[in-house]
């Protein structure tokens, strides 16, 4: 599998190339601790992208708020604190290798959406948008329950759609996250995508908003981290083995509709095993049944992993002359446990 995917070369910073530190091998690598890797984003496989979206901010003419990132264990954004958090896996390559084979590495898209997504909440804090009163009547109370579950209501025009699972939805300062990244993501035309919509006011108040404070110092300048590379005294192996517990979506009962989904007879010729079938579209599949619900990336791809491996278990096959149409089953096969389940979670909010 490649590594990340860098911008453009003219797009890199000419101390990228200098920094030549050794890679530990990686069986040591995975018993080391994060804190003892001497991570720094100065110089790393990532520092371009976040100077590719301090452009993007002088291109909106967003002159004084250029918000500070940081080495962290996911992507994030302290609440209240103008300052970015970054996963520490994205700075090196050998890093990024160990991401990829325990969950799907994001690509050179993913990281800039994730970037400006952030960049929202950032800005928001840097300015206190959320303390005054057009911003409360257009996205709600900023002090609403923070909950990871959510039910969205599905195809709603009052929020924009930028990260999978109508993410806007998910709480006011998301949906503010949301219309600033939408608004400013270069070409993304989002008066003529959004005409009609409820949410277009919002995107119309960003747009103003943007045009009031570009040369305005931010009330708040600097910010806090919470959790930095420095602080972080697990071992690379240790960090992916506490990963999110899986909540049961597939069980044992299921073999059925496993078994009469993926049913080719083993001797025919075009027939492939469909472990194999399910691992060529795992990422393709999960970007999608994340795109149209509310369920949790890592919940969606251990599902995914575990009907791959209950297939592989079972010895059931698929036919490559058939392939879309097990690709179409399957998604809506496995879109229907993601809803099942969230229509039967008491977790989930109305």
């Amino acid at each position: 599998m490649q590594g990340i995917e860098q911008p453009k070369p003219e797009e890199r910073p000419a101390q990228a190339s200098a920094a030549a530190d050794p890679m530990p091998e990686p069986v040591s690598l995975v018993n080391t601790r994060i804190c003892d890797l001497g991570l720094k984003l100065e110089g790393s496989d990532v520092e371009p992208f976040v100077q590719q979206l301090h452009r993007e901010l002088e291109e909106k003419k967003i002159r004084k708020f250029k918000p500070q990132c940081y080495l962290t264990d996911e992507w994030g954004c302290p609440s209240g604190e103008p300052i970015i958090g970054v996963p520490f896996y994205l700075a090196r390559k050998d890093l990024a290798q160990i991401e990829a084979e325990h969950n799907d590495l994001e690509d050179r898209r993913e990281i800039m959406k994730y970037l400006r997504h952030e960049a929202g909440h950032a800005f928001n804090y840097a300015y206190r948008l959320h303390r005054t009163p057009e911003w409360k009547q257009l996205f709600g109370p900023y002090r609403r329950p923070y909950r990871e579950n959510y039910r969205p209501v599905l195809f709603s025009k009052d929020y924009v759609r930028y990260l999978p699972g109508w993410y806007a939805q998910k709480h006011p300062d998301e949906d503010f996250a949301e219309t600033f990244a939408v608004w400013m993501t270069p070409r993304s035309a989002w008066r003529k995508k959004y005409r009609g919509w409820g949410a277009l006011a919002k995107l119309q108040y960003m747009d103003r908003i943007a045009r009031e404070v570009g040369n305005v110092d931010p009330l708040r300048k600097r910010g806090s981290p919470d959790i930095t590379v420095d602080d972080m005294e697990i071992t690379v192996g240790e960090f992916y083995r506490h990963s999110t517990e899986q909540i049961p979506l597939f069980e044992a009962n299921l073999d059925a509709d496993l078994a009469a989904m993926f049913s080719a007879p083993r001797k025919k010729k075009s027939a492939e095993p469909a472990e194999m079938f399910v691992a060529r579209h795992r990422k393709v599949l999960i970007d999608h049944i994340a795109s149209w619900t509310a369920m949790q990336r890592p919940l969606i791809r251990k599902l995914v992993e575990a009907i791959q491996k209950r297939s592989a278990e079972l010895g059931l096959m698929i036919d490559r002359g058939r392939e879309s149409e097990h690709l179409s089953e399957f998604t809506v096969f496995a879109t229907t446990l993601v809803m099942n389940h969230l229509a039967r979670s008491k977790s989930f909010q109305a």
